[in-house]
This record gives structure tokens, C-alpha cells and sequence, in this order.
């Protein structure tokens, strides 16, 4: 860290200053003159076919302008993209014909007030003929099973089995075989703002503005293709503060909506989700997977070879959600020496609200199945979990380390993670403070994770699930520009939602440009003054958009040291850049005379150089670019950060009710830009995992009715409940990026889980009780618990 300035040094983000002045500009800020307001019609039924649908009533209240269905909709509409070939499988704003799921919209009201819209909507009649569904993924893939969608012919919308490597001769060599089952429960990042979306449309410029508060690639481009609009009629605002999301503020559907609207009523329009609508029909829930996993490994832990089956829930429809089951597949035998794997993948459609891309895009369901097998592992050999963990890591003289799905790991050292972790935690101690509770009549244990956090958000999985796709970039991009005063501006073309994007970039241009990053100004542009971009997805945004930014600035540096060597009459390379400065010997061109030559001097210039100061770069994926093999393999993330959990818990026996003693992460992301960001993302990670391992879960009834839709029903962890929790750094730089960076946004998240299921499952062995799917709610537990104690009675 020592030869970088501004790179890895304490700094108070940029966007701070606003948030806390209470001066953020969220798209709910954005009021059109004239702006009206939508509420939704949603079904009661899991899947049921619209007989009629009567709105005399609603459009007789004053202010109401409009109640719209599917029928007069969707056939103005393009239907929305699945991931994957299922062309059947349409997907539009609002049901036509049949409702698929509990909560699906079948009309919406539009008024002069969201209240008076809401009150129109409870008078909209709507009348149903029930029909067949099925809410449990297993039920649904097999044969006989209700059709979700019936022109698609099954409830399987993909499948695919990777076999990679000897995997049966690895298991019939090995001297141990272990089969188990895990199931990670429907969850999600349930931000504070939920999905807001307003348009407005133009007349006179053929035009449609969006202000929205999305994390989405292609997202004005999807919009204008379903709106059958040409892409420089549709202009997304990218300058709004969009208030957490983690991968949910997709909200395509909303946005079509509002656009047709707005289009055809000649007003803007705005569709502001309540709670309810937001978890009940939003598109925003998260992974909801069975994993049926064997290993086999020999008598001093080595686990020479995994098959795994993987089925998760989409719901209703298909987006991108498929595509999560893609991620794993770049770290499918996690950190560990695994040689072979079977890896077989099914995404089934049920009558549960469609799922789309949550935090970790599917990775940290699968670092809990791989995790929990590795204590098992430990427990049938009467091994040290961490011993055991330590027998497979990847050694660090073994990078770049190719994996058998065909990705090579950049870099690593997870051993020496895993030591800081256990030092930071006191491990010796943890063990004393674990008995001690254990003795005073709690169930007590120590729980470890070791997992990947790939990152770079390369577009791999596209063409490896749907040949048809053969996207092979995801490239970023930014401009910088320096005025005739000399001060410099940078321009990204994707939206934020709390990474911090201004203070990554202003930092990396000043890095590059030897500048103070507090006086560099970044700017989001729109789309269609935007620079080629694929979001904020995958934690790639220190990997591409600060690699895009160092090579603009650098370009930059270089047109100004051109000019210099120019001005000294000195070969090109000659001039050094010294603070912002051109120097050659004793003799220095200060920033601001080498900002006048460019912008003034046209005589003093190099022949062929235009004037001025403004340089933009395009940066496509390292180890991108490349279509998948025929069995499989792929490149799928460039970079591969690393974290360790560490984690003291205990069980009240009489309750059920969890607590976390102790609570240590480990982390190797390489080179932090911002460690202040990286650490919040990371305190933010464990939060999010410690809810999904003990208490968030979209719970649904057999009748197919959603029973969350609300906090009293969801819970989300508070302060009380989120322990201290101590970071520990490690750097391995990567060797693919600008400075050594990796990605961070899935920090904490991605283990979080594995770990305090690890602990509470340590702590449940004594009784000879496990738990294997989350959360471990305190009813689980006590279940455990008391059958346990029921067995001992017997």
C-alpha cells in the first residue's frame, strides 16, 4: 500500500456529505408538474384464470383517470426477456388472461393521488375461476405436476448437469462417502426504499424520461425494447440516489408500466411501491434452493470429489433468476483441492412470486452446502473443523489455480486468512468461553466458514445458460475531462445505491492523476449521454469502473506528458509525472500551464493532437471475451476475494433463542481503494447473512398465499441483534486489475451464513441434534432440541 497516495488510505466518502445534511435525491424526489399516481390491482389466487375485470366503480371517483389491464396492455408490449430459451414463458406488467402467483398485478389504477388510487383499487371487481398450483419446487419438477405455464410443456424452465472431471472414479477410490441434504430458504435485502419509478413523456421531443431507482444492466435498453420504442427515445436519469438494494431494484415491470402510461394519459406518472407490494409482488425475492450433495474424501479429511444437485424456486417467472445457479459454477469447489465434480443444476417454476438476482447471485447458497459438508466431513472423522478446512485449502504457491468447471483463481493466501481470523478471535479462548457456557446449561459452539466471493461480473453465464446468447463482453467505461481552470470531472453512466461509486472514482483518478480526490467531481450521466455499462452487479465496480477511470486518467496523463516532452523538445517518454506535474531533470511544466497549452496554445501542441483535455476508456473484463466449452468450462468471474468466519454462539435450551458471543471476519478483497467503504459493505454483509442463517424467510402457506408481506411477518435483524464484529485484513493483490483490487460488495454475506450455521450445529451435537436448513429460527431450534429430548425419553 505504501507506493499508492490516495488508494487504501482512510478518506470520508464523498456521498456522505448529502446523506447526512439529509440532501440526497432519491427518485420519489423527482415531481413532475401534473404527475399522477399509480396503485395496484393484485390477485388473492395462486393461479387462477381473470373472467372479468369491472372498474365502472373506480373510474366514477373524481380523479381517477384510468384503470388498465393485461387486455389493453400487453398486446402494445414487447414481453420482458427471460435469462434463459423458454419463449414461452412470457412475462408482462400486468396478468392477461390468468394470474400466476399470490400477488400478481391484474389492473392498475391511475389518480390524481397514490391515496385516491389506492381507494379506486378496492372498488375494481375482479372475478376468478381457480386453478391448479403448486408452491413446493420439488412437487413441481416432477411429472403430473400443475403447470405454472402450460405452453412451456413442464415446470422446469432449465436444467443442465456439468460433469467435470473423474468424478466416478474419484469415488470409487475414495475411502469415505457422505451424502447430505441443505436447504436455503427464500430470503432477500428488503432495502428501506422500495421500487420507485416515474416517467414523463414528451410530445414534442418524442421522448421519455425515467427517474428510477433501479440496479439493472441493459436496463434503458430492455425498457425501451418493451415499450417498442427506438433506444434514443428513452432517457433513464442515472442522477438519482437509489436507497440499498443489493441486486432486487430491477423493477422492469414497474418502469414499462409507468412508461406506457405516461405515454398514453399525456402526464407523468409515478408508481411508488407500498411494503406489501413490494414484497408480495415486486420481483424482489431471493434464492430458494434444495441441494442434495455427496462427498467423497479420504481417512485424513482430503476431499477428493463432489457431486451436487442444486433446485431452486424462480417462482412464477423467469428474469435472470435462473442465472444464479451460474455464479457457483466459477467457485463450485470453493477454496478447496476438490479434483472432480458433478454439478447438476435445476431451475423450476412454482406459483410463488418470481425470485430475481439477490446479493452473492446464488453464491452464498452454495458456500453453505459446501460449508456445512465440510463439517460433516469433520464430525464423521472426528476431526478439527478447522484442521480439516486447513487439509484442502488451496495452497498459496498454487495460483493462478484452475478449478475443474474450467475458472482459474487469480490469487490467494486463504490459510493465512483463516489464521488472522482465529487470532483475532482467540481461538484458545473461544474454546474456554464455549465450555464455560456449556457448563452453565447453554448449548454452546464454534462455528468456521472458509469461502470465495468471485467478483468482475463477467457475462459468462449468459451464453453457458442459453447458447442462443453469445454475449461475450461486460465491459465498463469512463470519461474524465479536464477544464480551462484546470479542475477535473468524471463521468460514469450506471446508477449508485450506496457503493460509494463517486468516492471509487475520484480516488482512482487522483491516483492516477496526482490530484486531491476531494477536488475531483463525478457526475452520473444519462443514458443517452452514457458511456457503455453493465451496473453495479457482481461486485465488479472496483474492478471495471476503477480500471475504466485509471485508464481515462491515464490517458490524460499521458496526452499531458506528450505536450510536455513537446514543450521540453525531449523524446516522449522522457517527462516524468512528479504531484501532478511534468518534470524532466530539474525543469517542471506545472498542471495548470500544461491545462492552458491544451486548451489555448494550439501552436504549442504536438502535430496531430487536438486541443483539449478529454479521454474516455472502455475496459472489457479481464479474462472475459470468451464463449463457454462444450462441457461447460468458463472463465466465469477474473477475480476471486477470500473470507473466513469465525464465530462463538449459544442456544438458551428452554427458548430456543440464539445469541452470538463473538464475531470475527477475515477478509482478502486485494487492494482496498476505500477500506472505510469495504468495511461498511463488510459489517453490512454480516447483517444481512446473520438474518438470512437466524430469521428473514419468505414463508409460504400450502394454499400458495405469501404469510411475510410485512416486518411483523419478515424480521429483519436489529442492533440487538447483529453482535460486534471485528474485521481482520488481508491483501493479495490480483494480478488481472489496475492497482490490485478485487471486489468487496458480497463481503460478509457470502460466509455470514455457513458460519453461524456451523456454530449452532456445533452447539446442537452434543444433544446429537443438526439442523440443515435456514433459518434457524428459535422454533427450529427448540424443535431440535425437544426432539432430542423426546428420543431420550423413549
Amino acid at each position: 500500500m505504501a507506493e499508492f497516495r490516495f488508494i487504501g488510505k482512510r478518506r470520508r466518502a464523498v456521498e456522505h456529505r448529502r446523506f447526512v445534511r439529509g440532501q440526497g435525491r432519491y427518485a420519489a424526489d423527482i415531481v413532475p408538474a401534473g404527475l399522477l399516481h399509480v396503485a395496484i390491482v393484485a390477485s388473492p389466487h395462486p393461479h387462477a384464470r381473470i373472467l372479468s375485470v369491472d372498474a365502472a366503480a373506480a373510474l366514477a371517483l373524481p380523479g381517477v383517470h384510468a384503470v388498465v389491464t393485461g387486455e389493453e396492455l400487453n398486446g402494445e408490449l414487447e414481453p420482458m426477456l427471460p435469462g434463459v430459451d423458454a419463449p414461452a414463458v412470457t412475462r408482462f406488467p400486468l396478468a392477461r388472461g390468468v394470474v400466476r402467483y399470490a400477488g400478481e398485478w391484474v389492473a392498475a389504477v391511475v389518480a390524481e393521488t397514490r391515496a385516491l388510487a389506492e381507494d379506486a383499487a378496492e372498488l375494481v371487481q375482479v372475478e376468478y375461476e381457480g386453478l391448479p398450483f403448486v408452491v413446493d419446487p420439488e412437487d413441481a419438477a416432477r411429472e403430473g405436476a400443475p403447470l405454472v405455464h402450460p405452453a412451456h410443456g413442464s415446470n422446469v424452465i432449465w436444467h443442465r448437469r456439468f460433469d467435470w472431471g473423474p468424478v466416478d472414479a474419484e469415488f470409487a477410490a475414495a475411502a469415505h462417502r457422505l451424502r447430505y441434504r441443505v436447504r436455503w430458504a427464500r430470503s432477500s435485502t428488503v432495502p428501506i426504499e422500495t421500487f420507485v419509478a416515474t416517467a414523463q413523456w414528451s410530445d414534442a421531443t418524442g421522448l421519455l424520461d425515467v427517474w428510477a431507482s433501479i440496479q439493472m444492466p441493459k436496463f434503458p435498453d430492455q425498457l425501451a425494447r418493451a415499450l417498442r420504442l427506438p433506444g434514443n427515445a428513452v432517457r433513464v436519469h442515472y442522477d438519482v440516489d437509489v436507497g440499498g438494494s443489493y441486486g432486487v431494484k430491477r423493477g422492469l415491470k414497474h418502469s414499462v408500466l409507468v412508461g406506457w402510461l405516461a405515454r398514453h394519459l399525456h402526464r407523468p406518472v409515478r408508481f411508488l411501491e407500498d411494503r406489501l407490494e413490494n414484497m408480495r409482488g415486486g420481483d424482489m425475492q431471493g434464492p430458494d434452493r434444495v441441494f442434495d450433495v455427496e462427498l467423497a474424501f479420504e481417512a485424513d479429511g482430503r476431499v477428493r470429489a463432489m457431486r451436487m444437485k442444486a433446485l431452486d424456486d424462480v417462482g412464477a417467472y423467469a428474469g435472470r433468476s435462473p442465472l444464479q445457479l451460474g455464479k457457483p459454477v466459477g467457485a463450485i469447489v470453493g477454496p478447496y483441492t476438490i479434483g472432480a465434480v458433478t454439478y447438476d443444476a435445476w431451475s423450476v417454476m412454482t406459483n410463488k412470486t418470481p425470485q430475481e438476482a439477490v446479493r452473492g447471485f446464488g453464491q452464498s447458497p452454495t458456500n453453505y452446502a459446501i460449508e456445512t459438508g465440510m463439517d460433516r466431513v469433520a464430525r464423521f472423522l472426528g476431526m478439527d473443523p478447522v484442521e480439516l478446512r486447513r487439509r484442502n485449502l488451496i495452497p498459496p504457491d498454487a495460483f493462478p489455480y484452475l478449478i475443474p468447471s474450467g475458472t482459474s483463481y487469480d490469487s490467494g493466501d486463504y490459510a493465512a486468512v483463516l489464521d488472522k481470523a482465529l487470532a483475532a478471535a482467540g481461538h484458545e479462548d473461544l474454546r474456554r468461553q464455549r465450555d464455560a457456557l456449556r457448563a452453565g446449561g447453554r448449548l454452546a459452539g464454534i462455528g468456521v466458514s472458509t469461502c470465495l466471493e468471485p467478483s468482475g461480473g463477467n457475462s459468462s453465464f449468459e451464453p453457458l445458460f442459453n447458447p442462443k446468447n453469445t454475449t461475450t463482453t461486460w465491459m465498463d467505461s469512463c470519461l474524465v475531462r479536464v477544464d480551462l481552470n484546470g479542475a477535473v470531472t468524471a463521468v460514469m453512466g450506471t446508477t449508485s445505491s450506496g457503493q460509494a461509486h463517486e468516492t471509487l472514482v475520484s480516488t482512482v483518478v487522483g491516483e492516477v492523476l496526482q490530484r486531491q480526490p476531494d477536488s475531483i467531481r463525478v457526475i452520473h450521466a444519462d443514458s443517452l449521454n452514457a458511456l457503455p455499462s453493465n451496473s453495479p452487479v457482481g461486485s465488479r465496480m472496483a474492478i471495471m469502473l476503477g480500471g475504466a477511470a485509471a485508464g481515462a486518467a491515464k490517458r490524460i496523463r499521458a496526452k499531458m506528458l506528450a505536450i510536455a516532452a513537446h514543450q521540453f523538445q525531449a523524446p516522449p517518454d522522457a517527462p516524468r509525472w512528479e504531484d501532478g506535474d511534468a518534470v524532466l531533470g530539474e525543469a517542471r511544466i506545472t498542471w495548470g500551464r500544461l491545462v492552458e497549452i491544451a486548451h489555448r496554445e494550439f501552436h504549442n501542441l504536438p502535430d496531430g493532437m487536438e486541443p483539449g483535455l478529454q479521454e474516455k476508456f472502455v475496459w472489457e473484463v479481464p479474462t472475459g471475451g470468451m464463449i463457454p466449452t462444450e462441457d461447460g468450462r468458463v472463465q466465469m468471474y477474473p477475480c476471486h476475494s477470500f473470507e473466513s468466519h469465525v464465530v462463538l454462539a449459544s442456544i438458551d435450551p428452554e427458548t430456543g433463542k440464539p445469541e452470538i458471543h463473538r464475531y470475527v471476519v477475515g477478509h482478502d478483497c486485494g487492494v482496498m481503494i476505500s477500506p472505510d467503504v469495504v468495511h461498511g459493505m463488510t459489517y453490512g454483509g454480516v447483517a444481512h447473512g446473520l438474518g438470512a442463517a437466524l430469521m428473514e424467510r419468505f414463508a409460504y402457506s400450502e394454499d400458495g398465499q405469501l404469510m411475510a408481506g410485512s416486518f411483523m411477518d419478515y424480521l429483519l435483524p436489529s442492533a440487538q441483534e447483529v453482535p460486534s464484529v471485528s474485521i481482520v485484513d488481508h491483501c493479495t493483490p490480483s494480478p488481472l486489475t489496475e492497482f490490485g483490487q478485487k471486489g468487496s460488495g458480497e463481503a460478509g454475506y457470502l460466509g455470514g451464513p455457513a458460519a453461524i450455521a456451523s456454530a449452532l450445529n456445533d452447539a446442537l451435537a452434543p444433544i446429537g441434534a443438526e439442523i440443515n436448513a435456514l433459518p434457524m429460527t428459535p422454533a427450529a431450534l427448540w424443535r431440535a432440541i425437544q426432539s432430542t429430548n423426546q428420543e431420550g425419553r423413549r
